[in-house]
């Protein structure tokens, strides 16, 4: 358990992309983000992040409301917003951080949004074809539909006209039919029934077992810790503390003080 008191302590030196010198490539970490800063206009919401992410491995980061867990994300699949400033970001020791989205993408980080994009006008399996129309893909429609039987059930039905759920596991689906390293997911849970939680969460346990590294940005803490293998909480932009995802469940206090839960 590393509990950090001042993420602020030390001097910071912006790095030199120029360079490419890879700050991670010594370290066991697939995924790993080193002094991060990122901002919206003026407003400083990612503020030195660093953390570090093993490959088939599920990363909890958690914090309160405006934590900055959505901006990291964001930041990670190198959205334009926010804008990263400082710090530097590795993927299998690619230098995702002089990338932009879509090389990001093609490179292996996808992210699923907190509103889950559904293309509108698009059946189930269109929207997952769509995914697809470019190389590197990843699973085929087949594999993900043995996946997700729901969306088999319902494959030439119009994504938007889903349930929730069912548009949370296209979502996750959609994201497999690229060529995935890394799954982002925002806030995966939210407004869905528990069993539909159960279910989405056996599903990322299968694809853990697939080798593919998740990190989740959840609300419900307890439910993210009981997934996770690791968990990285956020306090006003800031890491607060990097460990296992037990230590969190089993330490009141830390969780009364950073999740209020």
């Amino acid at each position: 358990m590393t509990l950090i008191e001042d993420p602020m302590s030390t001097a910071y030196e912006k790095p030199d992309f120029s360079r490419h010198a890879n700050v991670a490539e010594t370290a066991p970490a697939f995924l790993s983000v080193w002094n991060m800063h990122a901002y919206y206009g003026e407003s400083y919401i990612v503020q030195g992040v660093s953390l570090n992410v093993h490959e088939g491995e599920i990363l909890a980061l958690l914090g309160r409301n405006g934590a900055g867990k959505t901006s990291t994300l964001r930041a990670i699949a190198r959205l334009d917003s926010p804008q990263v400033t400082h710090g530097e970001i590795w993927l299998d020791h690619k230098h995702l951080h002089t990338m932009n989205s879509h090389q990001a993408a093609v490179s292996g980080i996808q992210l699923v949004p907190e509103d889950r994009r559904i293309i509108s006008g698009l059946t189930v399996e269109e929207n997952i074809q769509l995914a697809r129309i470019a190389e590197p893909t990843g699973w085929a429609p087949e594999r993900i539909f043995d996946l997700f039987p729901r969306l088999g059930e319902r494959r030439k039905q119009e994504g938007v006209t889903l349930s929730g759920g069912e548009q949370q596991m296209l979502a996750i689906g959609r994201a497999l039919a690229r060529d995935i390293k890394v799954l982002l997911l925002d806030e995966p849970y939210e407004g869905l029934a528990p069993v539909i939680v159960d279910e989405i969460e056996k599903t990322l346990n299968i694809i853990k077992e697939q080798g593919i590294t998740t990190v989740i940005v959840e609300q419900n803490a307890v439910r993210a810790l009981m997934l996770a293998d690791r968990a990285v909480i956020l306090d006003t932009g800031q890491v607060v503390f990097d460990g296992t995802a037990q230590e969190v469940l089993d330490d009141e206090a830390l969780r009364a003080e950073y999740l209020a839960i």
